[in-house]
């Protein structure tokens, strides 16, 4: 990694008044990295539990004493749950291509950003797409950026909401990998976005899409994000804060009636008590409650992933029906729509300010 910046590109040439001996440099470039949260290799129990060792050894996702957690980890957890795991990637799975949903967006969403920089950056700007767990690894996309000749580096976790589970720990790897070079390229990281105008306009007219094509407007709206333990927010996490107010400034641009759009949580692990209320229980209560016909969206999710796409639309939606509910809606997350490469490339815009 050491000698990075010396492996050229195409368009290489030695800097000005250097000797023949001076190596051949690539012309100083920014890259982007849009960084997404993970995806094992395959769903067979090897590349499950990989992957899933990878996520469970972070200390920040799972902030145990490694002297306790790691012998429970590897003896006792990760014989059984690669297997379940692995079912459920199985249901969602792409067997055309062979890849996990969440892979297959993302490429697409780095493939969209790098035309529209290409469109009004040229060469200068290049982008890619990075995993904090499983591949494309954030270490091998940092390096390849810097071997391209990027001397500075616009790092883009797709978290709308900032955790220290999701945006530090995708930062985290990010500074680790500099950490390891000579030459650093600058880093730039991109803050939460909660509460962006075009991001809460994108969450509204993908509701407003699919409510236009139903035959009955749903009861209710339930906006489900990604739980945490309770005790983060008391030591100074600032995502339910975030979660309750990307939801309240949804709710003020659809002008929803008072109470038509609720907060949730879900993907509940381990044995602490979580953000609530829990939305596998919630669905539930809202069901015996006479709602009968309910919408579901999870904003915290910039793709459709094993959460959204087995966990809602499969557990989720199961509760809700057997709880006497008759009509479950699931809004995709925001995926490839163009609303959300508008509103990426406008926050791109932003943290790009004074380098092109």
């Amino acid at each position: 990694m050491d000698s990075a910046p010396f492996q050229t590109t195409p368009d290489a040439a030695r800097p000005a008044f250097s000797g023949l001996e001076h190596p051949k440099l690539s012309p100083a470039r920014v890259g982007v990295v849009l960084s997404n949260l993970g995806t094992p290799d395959a769903t067979n129990y090897w590349s499950m539990r990989r992957y899933l060792s990878e996520f469970l050894s972070d200390r920040r996702v799972i902030d145990y004493s490694p002297l306790f957690w790691q012998p429970l980890l590897q003896l006792v957890i990760l014989t059984r749950r690669p297997f379940t795991s692995g079912r459920n990637y199985a249901s969602i799975w792409n067997t055309e291509q062979d890849e996990s949903p969440l892979l297959i967006t993302t490429r697409g969403q780095a493939a969209a950003v790098a035309e529209r920089a290409r469109a009004a950056y040229g060469d200068r700007v290049l982008v890619d797409f990075a995993m904090r767990y499983g591949n494309p690894s954030t270490a091998s996309v940092i390096a390849g950026l810097r071997e391209r000749g990027c001397e500075r580096i616009v790092f883009f976790p797709l978290y709308p909401q900032y955790s220290a589970p999701t945006t530090a720990t995708a930062n985290d790897e990010a500074f680790r990998t500099l950490m390891a070079m000579k030459w650093q390229p600058s880093l730039r990281t991109v803050p939460a976005y909660h509460d962006d105008p075009l991001y809460i306009e994108a969450l509204a007219q993908s509701v407003e899409r699919i409510y236009a094509g139903l035959d009955r407007r749903p009861d209710l709206l339930v906006t489900s994000y990604h739980g945490m333990p309770e005790r983060y927010l008391a030591e100074g996490d600032p995502y339910h804060c975030q979660c309750r107010k990307t939801t309240r400034l949804l709710h003020d641009r659809l002008g929803f009636a008072e109470g038509e759009v609720v907060v949730s949580f879900q993907s509940r692990f381990g044995p602490e008590e979580w953000l609530k209320p829990y939305t596998v229980e919630e669905v539930a209560r809202l069901a015996r409650a006479g709602k009968k016909r309910i919408a579901v969206m999870a904003p915290a999710f910039s793709s459709d992933c094993v959460e959204t796409l087995e966990e809602i639309n499969g557990e989720i939606r199961h509760a809700f029906e057997a709880a006497g509910g008759e009509e479950f809606v699931y809004i995709p997350c925001l995926n490839e729509d163009t609303a959300h490469i508008d509103m990426m490339m406008s926050i791109l815009g932003r943290e790009l300010a004074g380098w092109v």
